[in-house]
């Protein structure tokens, strides 16, 4: 019956979509014409720029492996029965709608799509404006097999409407293939979003090759078995788990997302959550000859002796202690780290740090004297600033969870705001730049449906409900709103296992996010957004992904499913 209702509601939208435009994320401003072009092994994609060639690339690519077509590519040529694509003129960004007309300081990305019966006319405002236009261009083929393929006349002119437009991905709980990471970045640059926030470091797991300190990698990247379903568990795999990415895979991955206009940036968690470096280097710790703490009511694989990589899921005492020894180890990883991932920023992670070491510690209390602070708040708050002061004399920006407003802010840096709303709302206060990512909206490791048959943390955030949210808290004044650089959503993987998993958690939702980063609120329409992710459902079959349909459990479409922050 599901699978009946789910084929007429996707025939309906198709019927639908011949009159209106596929497109997710929504334009700013999206006019449709009358006829059709056609492409077809005639056409060719016409590029008139430098920089334009991996937009140029990145389309033909699509039609080769999805369609069979393989266009040529060229810098000069006939512009009628072509692909073409271009610079804009300067004046794209006023050239919008009303709205973000108004806008100060405009988003970089802009970019027109005309779609006439002759030609096909890309014109971006720079080299990602003309990449996101041939995200849209994409989503106008048909899904099926062709070497003709007729797509609806239009005029398109949009820009994004936030800066920040990101993925996070934990890859230390449960270790992903390369080939899937690229596979993730895809998923990202169809969605016209621009940040893959890669989590690299955990307490089950160190994934990335730092040469200085190779047991970061043969001892702290594996732990000796995996608690079995919903904390606490139900036993241990009692199998040996782990991997690590070398530098030469990162450099792949960071140049992979580069070529999609999609900057990565790295965490390297501190000072919780460092139980897998602890595990390598004990001397991290406060505590360096005590053995780790077993939690409660656990079963575990192996030696409970010394310094052991984490096998549940959970938060642990053992954490980085504030000796010269930790900032000399940290700043070796950073000059590693920053050789490898080119971007603005550098996330620190800062969250969910217990004070019980530090509070035990006579290293930590005599610290606390010395430095005038007030308490281990006041700690880890130097802590932060310690680590912010480096990587900013490197040129790097640091981004932390809202626990680092705990003890006062670092100076310079900016605020993921997890815990609700108020550590983003606080930050911008303060003149902080932040990223929103509240777990209520923006965690996709919660449940999608009340019927859920698969294993989750808990939570329950439907699409809907991710569709309702907007980034721009209402406690905020309209200068204090500048600061709110845009969201994320968050994947964290106690409970995924595997890439099918993954993309099960992150599809719908992810098309509802995009939409909240992308299109201007006053022209977000949650009918309109159904109607489009219906032929988003029939997008997923033609590419083969995975995904939730949870979407058509009528128990989800309740006041609750899209109540607002």
């Amino acid at each position: 019956m599901k699978k009946l209702f789910l084929s007429i509601c996707i025939l309906a939208s198709l019927i639908s979509i011949a009159q209106e435009s596929p497109i997710i994320p929504q334009p700013a401003s999206l006019k449709m014409g009358e006829g059709s072009f056609t492409v077809n092994n005639k056409t060719s994609i016409v590029t008139k720029g430098a920089g334009l060639n991996k937009s140029a690339k990145f389309l033909q690519a699509y039609l080769k492996k999805m369609y069979g077509l393989v266009l040529p590519i060229s810098t000069s040529g006939n512009i009628n029965g072509n692909i073409v694509i271009s610079y804009a003129k300067p004046e794209i960004n006023n050239n919008v709608t009303p709205a973000l007309k108004a806008v100060s300081n405009p988003i970089p990305g802009a970019y027109t799509l005309t779609i006439s019966e002759k030609e096909v006319i890309i014109e971006g405002e720079n080299e990602a404006g003309a990449f996101y236009g041939v995200q849209s261009l994409i989503q106008l083929f048909p899904f099926t097999k062709s070497t003709n393929l007729s797509i609806p006349q239009l005029l398109v002119k949009d820009q994004p409407r936030f800066a920040y437009r990101g993925m996070h991905l934990d890859v230390a709980r449960h270790f992903f293939p390369v080939d899937f990471l690229k596979k993730y970045i895809d998923f990202i640059a169809m969605h016209k979003m621009n940040t893959f926030h890669w989590h690299l470091t955990e307490d089950q797991g160190w994934r990335i090759e730092i040469k200085k300190y190779p047991r970061l990698t043969e001892i702290g990247a594996f732990r000796n078995g995996t608690t079995i379903g919903r904390y606490p568990g139900t036993g241990n795999t009692n199998t040996r788990y782990g991997g690590f990415y070398t530098q030469a895979q990162i450099k792949e991955i960071v140049q992979y997302a580069a070529d999609r206009y999609v900057e990565v940036i790295p965490e390297i968690e501190l000072p919780g959550h460092s139980s897998a470096a602890i595990a390598a280097y004990p001397e991290l710790s406060c505590f360096p000859d005590s053995s780790t703490k077993v939690p409660a009511k656990i079963a575990w694989n192996g030696s409970t002796k010394g310094k052991q990589v984490q096998q549940t899921w959970g938060v642990f005492e053992d954490v980085f202690a504030p000796t010269e020894t930790t900032f000399k180890f940290l700043e070796n990883v950073f000059d590693e780290v920053i050789q490898l991932f080119p971007s603005k920023y550098i996330h620190i992670g800062g969250d969910e740090c217990p004070k019980e070491a530090w509070k035990k510690s006579a290293y930590c209390q005599q610290l606390i004297k010395e430095k005038g602070l007030k308490d281990e708040h006041g700690l880890q708050s130097y802590f932060i600033q310690r680590v912010e002061k480096y990587l900013n004399s490197k040129g790097r920006q640091i981004i932390g969870w809202d626990e680092i407003l705990e003890g006062g802010l670092a100076p310079n840096a900016t605020v993921m705001s997890w815990r609700g709303e108020q550590g983003g709302i606080e930050a911008a206060k303060q003149k902080h730049n932040v990223i929103m990512t509240p777990g209520g909206w923006m965690y996709f490791d919660h449940k999608q449906s009340k019927n859920e048959d698969s294993v989750t943390i808990g939570g329950y955030t439907t699409v809907q409900k991710v569709y309702s949210y907007d980034p721009i808290p209402k406690a905020l004044s309209a200068e204090d709103a500048k600061y709110v650089l845009g969201a994320q959503a968050n994947v964290w993987t106690e409970y995924m296992t595997n890439t099918s998993k993954v993309e099960y958690q992150i599809f719908p939702r992810m098309s509802a996010l995009s939409e909240v980063l992308w299109t201007p609120k006053e022209q977000k329409s949650w009918p309109n957004f159904e109607k489009r992710l219906l032929n988003q459902f029939k997008r997923f079959d033609w590419l083969g992904f995975n995904y939730s349909k949870a979407f058509f459990d009528p128990a989800n479409n309740t006041p609750e499913t899209t109540k607002k922050p």
